[in-house]
């Protein structure tokens, strides 16, 4: 094995120097502090609530006699088909023909038919949904989507999820489409 020699040349007659003594930094207080910070912070910070829609559905009772009666003219009905498309009419069905649009063309048709309505009536628009067999949950969320963006209604859209609910002519008409 190989050894160091660290003494001096001189013989032993040189100068004595003292060791130099190692600087330790104690942590502990720094650890604690930083831990008592997280707590604190942990502890005083509200996480953010998640924000649920109001939605109006149905009551399961026919002969209910606090039913809503809802004027033609501040109604759209909106069905939701298959691949991502929407049908829509203003009123009643089977007098107006239903519009065929995507999801990228119904913000428009909401604000134009709110102020439409707003304009002729002096109320709000009231929207229905109606979602169909070949509808996702995804096309049921994105569409009340945009009415919460468009701020379409002052009260909770109706939604109607029941197949039993679409009438005669919106099937027919989404069948002819090939959206049903």
């Amino acid at each position: 094995m190989a050894e160091l020699d660290t003494s001096s040349n001189d013989g032993g007659k040189g100068k004595v120097r003292s060791k130099k003594q190692s600087t330790k930094v104690d942590l502990t207080a720094m650890v604690d502090l930083a831990f008592l910070l997280i707590t604190f912070f942990m502890l005083t910070t509200s996480l953010s609530k998640p924000q649920a829609m109001d939605i109006a559905k149905p009551d399961k009772d026919p002969t209910d006699e606090n039913k809503l009666e809802l004027r033609e003219s501040q109604t759209m009905t909106i069905l939701l088909g298959k691949n991502d498309r929407i049908a829509w009419y203003m009123g009643e069905a089977g007098k107006s023909a239903p519009t065929i649009e995507g999801f990228n063309d119904i913000r428009a048709s909401l604000l134009k038919n709110k102020k439409d309505v707003k304009d002729a009536t002096g109320r709000d628009i009231v929207v229905i949904v109606k979602p169909t067999d070949g509808a996702t949950y995804k096309n049921f969320v994105d569409i009340m989507d945009e009415i919460n963006i468009t701020k379409t209604n002052i009260s909770a859209p109706a939604v109607d999820d029941d197949p039993k609910h679409l009438l005669d002519s919106e099937k027919d008409f989404m069948k002819s489409k090939g959206i049903l």
